[in-house]
């Protein structure tokens, strides 16, 4: 038996669809319409009560090999240029490959925050460069762009040296924790007596 002789005895006893002009149209219950609003009202209260303002609104869109760099004012340049070349200790690192956005923007908020308040001012984002993803590329390292800028604590950043992951990593330089500005208050005043 050939190949379409075997098809064809697997397919004796299989009844073809009918063929129909018909359009099929559904019209959502009362029910339905119900729990949909139901779910709209929840998803705005968790907004509301959520602390991460970070936006997950759309944003611009980057090259994967562009360069990341931004500095709130104030910082002294001598500073921002130690960052960008990478001078500083990295006190801790945040990789996000592999993550969707939304758990990119949990992951960034916490860290953030968790590392100002343990007193670590040099950090290290691996975002990675999104060259496979789809539909479009570097999606993560737009919205970190973006986040990194929304975040009071955050003084600088800038992209990493290629040894530390290059346009796929950033450097991120955190203001000092007001327990550390008072730490170091008491010890320059302590200096001066």
């Amino acid at each position: 038996m050939n190949d379409e002789d075997l098809f064809s005895a697997a397919m004796t006893d299989v009844t073809p669809l009918k063929k129909t002009n018909d359009k099929v149209t559904q019209q959502a219950s009362s029910a339905d319409k119900t729990n949909a609003e139901a779910r709209r009202k929840a998803a705005q209260a968790s907004e509301l009560d959520d602390p991460n303002k970070l936006t997950s609104e759309q944003v611009e869109l980057l090259h994967p090999d562009d360069v990341l760099s931004y500095k709130k004012d104030g910082v002294q340049q001598g500073v921002f240029k130690n960052l960008r070349l990478g001078k500083y200790d990295i006190h801790t690192v945040l990789n996000l490959h592999g993550k969707s956005v939304a758990e990119a923007r949990t992951a960034v908020y916490n860290f953030i925050n968790d590392s100002q308040k343990m007193n670590l001012r040099s950090l290290l984002i691996q975002h990675g460069k999104g060259v496979k993803s789809q539909p479009h590329q570097a999606v993560i390292k737009s919205y970190i762009n973006k986040w990194l800028q929304q975040l009071d604590m955050v003084l600088a950043f800038h992209s990493a040296l290629p040894q530390h992951g290059g346009a796929g990593a950033v450097y991120v330089l955190l203001k000092k924790s007001d327990e550390a500005r008072l730490e170091n208050k008491e010890k320059h005043q302590k200096r001066s007596r």
